[in-house]
């Protein structure tokens, strides 16, 4: 059964997820909106998403005027998979950090060693 939880404790926790990023990391982090939807209409069960272009990626000289990259989480498939308010916690920071990482130039293979997988 899904845990039951409120959207606003939810975008609560995502926040606080992103409080997490140190400070060094959190003044790089530019150009990037982070959304919370119910679920990925491509993959239901998706967790989070990041689109756009890597920072390791961007060439300014063609970057100006870019949209916005962004990060979404996924609410409804956190709390399907989570059996406690403990574990949606645990699940929404790694998604936001593993999310984050992927903004830094860093793929799932690596995360998957550094254990943010």
């Amino acid at each position: 059964m899904p845990v039951s939880m409120s959207d606003e404790r939810f975008e609560e926790l995502v926040g606080d997820a992103l409080d997490l990023i140190p400070p060094e990391l959190s003044r790089a982090i530019d150009n990037v909106v982070v959304l919370i939807e119910p679920r990925s209409d491509e993959d239901p069960h998706l967790l989070g998403l990041y689109h756009g272009i890597a920072l390791t990626d961007r060439d300014y000289s063609h970057y100006g005027g870019a949209l916005p990259d962004t990060i979404t989480i996924y609410r409804e498939a956190i709390l399907e998979m989570c059996h406690s308010e403990e574990e949606v916690v645990e699940e929404v920071a790694i998604t936001v950090i593993h999310e984050i990482a992927h903004y830094f130039g860093i793929d799932d293979e690596r995360l998957h060693q550094l254990g943010w997988g």
